[in-house]
């Protein structure tokens, strides 16, 4: 169903970071993890400050380690001579400068982790929404998200992952070790799991007129992006030596129960001054890409758009342009409340004003196309209300 994929530097590791703090709510009922989960994150933030090179280390944050200069250390030739493999991971880099050596050392220990590791950047959208709006925190039973997605937007390494060693060869490189403790990151992977776990059972406990609503839809959609999240995390913990938690569910299955539920949905489409059903076609498709079936007057809800047209007049131009302007908003009809907001608008131009707007409708098609059902997923999930 998705197919644009990140690698796992940017798309499972800035993820991660999202889930930490649901690992450290989880951690604070088993003795000895909660150190673990501090001690972790402090190293995965001091990697982040050694990347951008230029944020002093905060009140109980690990500091970067010195530029060592002088004999070659065996690391750099080799990170398992120095850092057991039965306790570590870990990689070496280089560059012209510090931070392009740090940058290369994590890069390569993501690369430890190959290709199996991947997270798909609609799941990553539908989890960093419902981390903004609180979902996450209230679904999963934490209340601590504080400042998640500001990390996450220029988080680019491993959980757990720091700079151990740098070293200067006196000419013109810098070397890096990036280093993962095995054990530590593994507490970390398996309590996001089980977070995310919690939250996804508390998400599907509904009754069959729950579950026929535009409520239930975006809750088995949020079921699904943090189960295909946990698949991720599992084959790390894969990686990293340790079992995944048992009870490990594709989001595919969680997905093809959205869907089932929209088939249950109708949603009428109403577009005012439309051209032939142009646009009400493009809207009923996106729809109908969700699950969502076309509905009549009595549906539950509704799509009510509008469609502007107008000659656009430019100077010295041989051609005519016509712009296109469109205001939708999907509506619960009962309530009259307004639940996704949309607009799109546009210019084109012929020789032509007649073929001007039809160009303008065909552009108006194609975006709303591409866009509109990653932004109505999008906006029912910022709708998702806390449990």
């Amino acid at each position: 169903m998705f197919k644009k994929m990140l690698p796992l530097s940017g798309a499972l590791c800035g993820l991660c970071w999202l889930c930490v703090v649901l690992a450290f709510s989880a951690c604070k009922t088993s003795p000895g993890r909660e150190d673990l989960a501090a001690e972790a994150s402090a190293a995965a933030e001091a990697a982040l400050a050694g990347m951008g090179g230029s944020r002093s280390p905060a009140a109980g944050e690990a500091a970067p380690p010195p530029v060592q200069t002088g004999a070659r250390p065996a690391w750099v030739d080799s990170a398992d001579a120095v850092y057991n493999k039965r306790q570590y991971l870990a990689a070496v880099g280089h560059g012209a400068v510090r931070e392009m050596a740090e940058k290369n050392a994590l890069a390569a220990l993501a690369a430890i982790f190959g290709q199996s590791v991947r997270a798909d950047q609609k799941v990553i959208d539908t989890y960093q929404e419902a981390v903004k709006n609180g979902a996450v925190a209230g679904w999963a039973g934490s209340t601590v998200l504080e400042n998640a997605v500001q990390t996450s937007a220029s988080m680019d390494t491993l959980l757990g992952a720091e700079i151990r060693n740098v070293w200067y060869d006196g000419k013109n490189t810098y070397y890096a070790a990036a280093v993962m403790d095995r054990a530590k990151s593994a507490v970390l992977y398996g309590d996001m799991i089980r977070a995310n776990q919690t939250m996804i059972a508390r998400l599907i406990a509904m009754d069959e007129a729950e579950k026929s609503t535009l409520e239930g839809f975006s809750r088995y959609q949020l079921a699904a992006a943090a189960a295909d999240l946990n698949a991720a995390y599992g084959n790390a913990l894969q990686v990293l030596g340790a079992p995944p938690p048992e009870g490990l569910k594709k989001g595919d299955e969680y997905r093809l129960e959205a869907a089932a539920i929209a088939r249950t949905i109708p949603v009428e489409v109403i577009v005012r001054n439309d051209r032939a059903g142009r646009i009400q076609g493009a809207f009923a498709k996106a729809l109908a890409g969700l699950g969502f079936r076309s509905g009549g007057a009595d549906s539950p809800y509704r799509l009510e758009a509008e469609l502007f047209l107008s000659e656009v007049r430019l100077p010295n131009q041989e051609h005519q342009f016509a712009r296109y302007e469109i205001a939708a908003n999907l509506v619960e009809a009962r309530t009259k409340m307004a639940l996704a907001p949309y607009t799109v608008n546009g210019r084109e131009g012929h020789l032509t004003l007649a073929e001007a707007e039809n160009r303008a409708l065909t552009a108006a098609e194609r975006k709303i196309g591409e866009e509109y059902q990653s932004l109505l997923s999008a906006s029912l999930t910022r709708l998702l209300p806390k449990p």
